[in-house]
């Protein structure tokens, strides 16, 4: 097993190397492999570092920012502040949150592993197991830097690793689906983040003392309720109205009054962004809607829910018209019918309160009409006071369903809480108004309580430690804190008496109180009090505020309107008189009888935020600040002009800061002589003693100074960045040596046991295939000796009747012939051979022989062509004809019968015309010897269908008729003459005809064949005698030689010599 564990000095995974297969990445942890977060300090100028703290130069903002770009480029986007961790968007799915890493990251040290939202969650939730303390998590950021996707991990998270209640996981179940409904009433398209969070959320998950989770409950601030009523150019309205309108059913829509298009109505057309590429709000729907289900939302309730958005929708298409006297009139009435159905209110009483305003004086009720921007007005107030209680009610339904069943039992008392902060981050644009007052507002008292809550924990560590504790100076934002809510001289208490006070005030009279009362503080700041130079930035109408983050610019146009939130009197009563079971709980009749007047929203935030730094305090703080890296929401991309803005607003310089006052490292001695205890040879390989002692003498071999370090009680605590360091590099130098030397008696100890398992399996198998051998041995020779005996029995009584001593042997004896039968079986027709069959088979051999002979001759028979049939017929005829009685014949058995002897071309077409139609079945040249003189001349022999033909050049010098053919003849020597007998039936016939032919035996079989005169064939010895003319008759003497000779005798016969052949 030759396998390489190599160290990326990312610290975020090893890899492994086979030999044979590529190199595959295994993340850290798995397989019981840890990589300390040390290991990415060897790599430190690629990957940057992954505490801040770490860094050489930590003042300066610009080294923050290269080191934040160097991590962004190596995807690894999560970077410590100490226990802070800061996490930037990358715009796309790293696949760093599955089911794998939550694994990985359970049960482990905070620092034993690299930077993770995981490492902060888990680290979380087992203080709040082991110390019983209640925990909370506190995210911020801009918008779009990843705030509410960082809460949906966690609480998946949570949901994945934490122990299932004994109830089941209903509550698990709802708190996971509790974040879609609320981004879809609270979430919006903006420039900025296409899933924007328009509101602050702080969500409270209860656990038992098991550790599961049974409860929780959220609290809602400040919803951006005017995106209701108005868009920024390329901004949407909330998610829920584009979702009922493309993913509602037809019946639902048509219920409600509703459109697909959202171009239909005025609140979803102001941003002109209805659609989003990256949003698809009919699947959202889908979610909604199951999400609704799971919080225990009845089907009623889901129904007047889904009318109050439509209300919302309606609302903003009502038009008013001026009548003649300038006063608002309702011009849309199917919208105002509509809406009293939805609403479940008077149309009368409606129109009204839309058209005119209830003002009691002396105890007397007056309607004043409205004119056509106050009706506007009072539509848009009612359109948002429906829409945000309408928000409110919904936060305090999920509540009713997360709050846990069991709050009279014992185990309800022992359980913790853990919070989770989903918070807008600073805020500064180019226009600022009311809502970034108060959520710069809110980050400056979060910013307090975190500088606050940091510096405890440092200085409760030091105490813990017995390390004096040196004070740290920082910038404390308690005076801008001051400026804002103080009582009486607080620009909200400022706000609040100019919005209170009789007569007319304005945004401007509200900012010549504030010049009168606060001008002389140094984070204030006005066009009428700055200096001249600086007034060319300021606005008449806007004040400069000196926030922690930087000076942000606020115009007061819309202070007072927003810090009221109006809504008529006539409106409200109309609302509190509805039959929709929401609207009744949004608008109680209480609020009608109440004389007082309702508190500002600037005040009621500020109270709000009050109690969430209460709840806050109360809890052990953990932090994720959010940044994100670029507006176009590209990945890979990193704009240092927006990531340095987010930095100064985040505070994160200052955290630095206030980190790096005292020491930038600390860590348990266990943990830190386990990692650096090879450096020394006193403490390697194992150190016998306290850790702290190991410490001790490990930093004296290493020669750290005193001013470098200090020894706590369980920790020891390093200065400068540049020790640890230097620390780590010489342990990156150790581990090479150490890496030889284990690899070495790796090598040796894994081969020993290789090579013993080896020698352990082979004794093994050699024993076992011994056993075997002899087995099979055994057996054979006890068969081999079995088979004998019965073989000689048998042998002995083979002649006997067949009996059980006597099967074997016979049976073999068979077996033995019919496979000596099978190897010497005849090989073709001719082929005469056959094995002697013992006694027993003879008969069987018999007929086994005339079956193979059958069988080659059926075969043989199937395998001859047409052609060769035909070839063998004829040499049928010819033996039949001529064996044994001609002497040649034995030289023309090998020899092949053609179908002619002349081609087409060496016939007279002369002669061809004259034959006609009648096919020539065989040609061959002879030589004609004439009655008379028996002259040789040469012809033509022509075989057709009916006839002999003879002719010479192209003509036919005589035909005889098959019919006419009486006999042939031929002598029984060598010689190639033979004789046609014709028969005469006049003086006009011809006589016998003389010929001869170079293949007479082919000549005459064909012939005779064709003139069906096989047996009118005459072999003659001696003489052949012949009609030679009318009245004459020609004889022919053979006689045998040494030569073929032919002549005409002196008798006047035709003398043939002819040698005679041995063959015959």
């Amino acid at each position: 097993m030759a396998l390489q564990v190599e160290l990326i000095p990312t610290g975020e995974i090893i890899r492994v190397v086979h030999p044979h297969r590529p190199p595959c990445k295994l993340a850290l942890g798995s397989d019981g492999v840890r990589v300390t977060m040390e290991s990415a300090l060897t790599a430190r100028d690629r990957v940057g570092v992954q505490d801040f703290v770490l860094l050489e130069n930590f003042t300066s903002e610009a080294a923050f920012i290269e080191n934040l770009r160097r991590r962004f480029r190596e995807n690894l986007i999560y970077t410590y502040i100490g226990p802070v961790l800061v996490s930037v968007n990358p715009y796309r799915d790293l696949q760093i949150y599955s089911r794998q890493h939550m694994e990985r990251y359970r049960g482990v040290s905070f620092y034993e592993v690299p930077p993770h939202l995981f490492a902060v969650a888990d680290t979380v939730y087992r203080a709040l197991r082991t110390e019983r303390r209640d925990q909370a998590v506190m995210i911020s950021g801009e918008s779009g830097a990843g705030k509410t996707e960082a809460t949906k991990r966690l609480l998946q998270f949570y949901a994945e690793t934490c122990p299932a209640p004994e109830r089941g996981g209903a509550v698990r179940d709802r708190l996971l689906q509790s974040n879609p409904v609320l981004e879809a009433f609270g979430n919006a398209k903006t420039l900025r983040n296409d899933n924007s969070s328009r509101f602050g959320k702080y969500m409270d998950v209860q656990f038992d003392f098991k550790g599961a989770p049974v409860g929780g409950h959220i609290l809602s601030y400040l919803l951006e309720k005017s995106r209701v009523v108005h868009q920024n150019h390329g901004e949407r309205n909330f998610h829920i109205f584009y979702q009922l309108l493309e993913g509602g059913e037809e019946e639902t829509l048509r219920r409600l009054g509703l459109e697909r298009s959202p171009q239909s109505y005025l609140y979803l057309v102001k941003g002109q962004c209805a659609k989003v590429s990256s949003i698809n709000d009919k699947n959202d729907w889908k979610v909604v809607r199951k999400a609704l289900t799971v919080i225990d939302f009845t089907e009623d309730e889901v129904e007047e829910l889904l009318s109050i958005v439509a209300s919302v929708l309606h609302l903003g298409n009502i038009h008013f018209a001026a009548d003649e006297e300038s006063n608002a009139q309702v011009t849309t009435e199917n919208q105002l019918k509509y809406l009293t159905r939805l609403l479940g209110v008077e149309g009368s009483t409606l129109r009204e309160a839309l058209t005119h305003r209830k003002i009691i004086a002396n105890g007397e009720e007056l309607l004043s009409p409205l004119n056509l921007e106050q009706a506007a007005y009072a539509r848009d107030a009612l359109a948002k006071a429906v829409y945000s209680r309408t928000f409110t009610w919904l936060v305090e339904k999920i509540n009713r369903s997360l709050a846990s069943k069991d709050a009279e039992s014992p185990s309800w008392r022992s359980t913790t809480v853990l919070g989770l902060l989903d918070i807008y981050g600073f805020e500064v644009f180019q226009h600022n108004s009311f809502e970034q007052f108060c959520i710069n507002y809110c980050n400056e008292k979060l910013q307090q309580l975190f500088i606050e809550l940091t510096l405890k924990s440092e200085q409760e560590e030091y105490e813990a430690e017995g390390i004096a504790w040196e004070p740290v100076q920082y910038f404390n934002n308690k005076i801008i804190c001051d400026l804002v809510e103080e009582k009486f001289k607080g620009i909200i208490s400022i706000l609040d008496e100019e919005c209170l006070r009789p007569g007319e005030a304005t945004d401007l009279t509200f900012l010549e109180k504030l010049e009168d009362t606060v001008k002389h503080h140094p984070h204030f700041l006005t066009h009428k009090l700055a200096d001249q130079r600086t007034r060319k930035s300021l606005g008449r109408g806007e004040f400069r505020l000196l926030h922690y983050a930087g000076e942000v610019t606020y115009n007061v146009t819309g202070f007072l309107d927003k810090n009221n939130d109006l809504l008529f009197r006539n409106l409200k009563e109309t609302m509190c008189s509805s039959k929709n079971p929401i609207m009744s709980q949004c608008f109680d009749r209480s609020e009608l009888s109440d004389k007082k007047r309702p508190e500002t929203v600037a005040t009621q935030f500020k109270m709000s935020l009050l109690q969430l730094v209460e709840i806050l305090k109360s809890k052990e703080p953990a932090y994720v600040r959010c940044i994100k890296p670029n507006d176009a929401k590209q990945p890979g991309r990193f704009d240092e002009v927006l990531i340095r803005h987010q930095v100064k607003y985040l505070g994160l310089m200052e955290n630095l800061r206030v980190r790096r006052a005292g020491f930038a490292y600390r860590r348990k001695y266990e943990t830190f002589l386990q990692r650096y205890k090879s450096l020394c040879p006193e403490t390697w390989p194992m150190w016998a003693g306290r850790p702290q002692d190991g410490v001790a003498v490990l930093v004296r071999h290493l020669g750290y100074k005193p001013e470098e370090y200090k020894m706590g009680r369980t920790k020891i605590f390093i200065r400068f960045p540049k020790t640890l360091f230097a620390t780590e590099d010489a342990l990156e130098v150790r581990r090479q040596s150490l890496a030889t030397k284990i690899q070495a008696a790796w090598r040796g100890f894994h081969w020993r046991q290789k090579f013993l398992r080896v020698k352990r399996s082979a004794i093994c198998i050699q024993s076992w295939w011994r056993g075997t051998l002899g087995r099979r041995k055994a057996a054979k020779r006890k068969w081999a000796a079995q088979t004998i005996r019965r073989f000689i029995h048998g042998f002995i009584l083979r002649h006997a009747p067949r009996c059980p001593e006597n099967a074997f042997f016979l049976d073999h004896v068979r077996t033995s012939f019919l496979l000596n039968l099978r190897r010497q079986l005849p090989r073709n027709i001719l082929d005469t051979s056959w094995p002697t069959p013992p006694p027993a088979l003879r008969e069987a051999s018999d007929l086994l022989r005339e079956l193979c002979m059958k069988n080659m001759v059926w075969k043989y028979c199937r395998s001859i062509s047409p052609e060769w049939k035909q070839q063998l017929q004829q040499k049928a005829v010819a033996s039949e004809i001529f064996k044994g009685k001609k002497d040649n014949y034995p030289q023309s058995v090998p020899r092949l019968f053609i179908s002619t002897r002349l081609g087409t071309d060496e016939i007279s077409p002369k002669v061809l015309q004259a034959l006609g139609s009648e096919p020539i079945q065989y040609a061959v040249p002879v030589v004609k010897y004439d009655r008379k003189g028996y002259k040789p001349r040469s012809r033509q022999l022509l075989l057709t269908s009916s006839a002999v033909v003879i002719v010479e050049d192209a003509k036919v010098k005589q035909r005889i008729d098959y019919t006419n053919l009486t006999g042939i003849s031929v002598s029984s020597l060598s010689d190639s003459l033979f004789v046609l007998h014709v028969q005469r039936e006049d003086n006009k016939q011809k006589g016998d005809v003389v010929l001869q032919s170079d293949h007479v035996i082919e000549t005459l079989t064909k012939t005779a064949l064709s003139a069906d005169r096989v047996n009118n064939v005459n072999i003659n010895q001696g003489s052949i005698t012949f009609a030679g003319g009318p009245g004459r008759d020609g004889v022919i003497d053979f006689t045998p030689g040494s030569e073929l000779l032919i002549t005409k005798a002196k008798n006047g016969h035709l003398a043939v010599v002819a040698p005679r052949l041995n063959s015959r």
